[in-house]
């Protein structure tokens, strides 16, 4: 009898440790399952926030407005209806990129570019109104928009016919130091950067006409504005290296920038066309490349 106990005790230690290891095989797979599961890691939590992006609410135009002359209602009506088509696109975008870049790409690529086309649009419906009435005033804060997580958008008071390719007929916005068209250059405004690069843009000044006494100061104007506007993107892309995915750049400076030249461009088009030959063909030179 006692040769048969250690039989029956080495028996019992298997099972004992079987149990065991299939009792640490189940900690290990909830373990590993707990692991996976969202919210239980920063990374997890953020992605479950961003699935909600919530909605772009940008302040109402229509409102704000005086009373608008009939000669100028179609552009005012082209131009708020142009705003409202800027926010469905804003919008659009917040669903359709949720998940890339960084804590500043809503930002950078979405509410930035929608503040310049908004400036741009507004700045169209004043001075629309003022060539027969009296030029709004104050309404440049109307531009800026901001993510409201769980609200709606607020900006739906902008309405008009449905013609979202609204002309611009004004003088450019952001005026800078008075300068010769020809010193508007299409290279780099700042060279030799190390690492992130240069942005460069084509020439504009060696593709126009002859431009009009009457629309030179105008043409100057804005030609020095392009330049303006690759300085500041240059220096937003040193300022801003390593933030961001793969297109950061392009959905937070280039996309913006040439938004800027859009509308830069069209002004000086305009403003040589009322007194001689509007140039056309130019829009191809809206649109900026990096250059490593």
């Amino acid at each position: 009898m006692s040769r048969a106990l250690p039989k029956y005790n080495k028996r019992r230690a298997a099972v004992i440790g079987g149990a065991a290891a299939v009792v640490l095989s189940g900690a290990v797979i909830a373990g590993s399952a707990l692991a996976g599961t969202p919210g239980t890691s920063d990374g997890a939590t953020d992605a479950r926030t961003l699935a909600s992006p919530g909605t772009i609410t940008c302040p109402d135009v229509a409102s704000k407005l005086p009373a608008v002359p009939a000669s100028a209602q179609a552009e005012v009506t082209r131009n708020l209806t142009l705003l409202q088509t800027q926010i469905q696109e804003a919008n659009n975008r917040l669903q359709t990129t949720v998940g890339q870049g960084g804590p500043n790409f809503v930002n950078n690529a979405i509410l930035g570019p929608l503040k310049d086309k908004r400036v741009s649009t507004i700045d169209r419906i004043a001075i629309a109104i003022g060539r027969k009435g009296t030029k709004p005033t104050g309404l440049d804060p109307l531009a800026a928009c901001t993510l409201n997580a769980g609200g709606v958008n607020n900006g739906t008071a902008n309405t008009g016919n449905a013609n979202a390719g609204g002309t611009n007929t004004g003088a450019g916005t952001g005026t800078a130091p008075s300068a010769s068209a020809s010193q508007q250059s299409g290279g780099s405004a700042a060279s030799g950067t190390t690492g992130a690069g240069t942005i460069t843009c084509p020439d504009v000044a060696s593709k126009l006409p002859a431009v009009p006494a009457s629309a030179q100061a105008e043409v100057t104007r804005n030609l020095t504005l392009l330049q303006s506007q690759i300085q500041e993107a240059n220096n937003r892309l040193q300022t801003t290296v390593g933030q961001g995915g793969p297109n950061f750049v392009n959905n937070a400076i280039l996309g913006p920038l040439k938004d800027k030249r859009v509308s830069t461009i069209d002004r000086i088009a305009i403003a040589i066309g009322r007194k001689g030959t509007k140039p056309t063909g130019l829009d191809p030179l809206a649109a900026c490349t990096l250059t490593k």
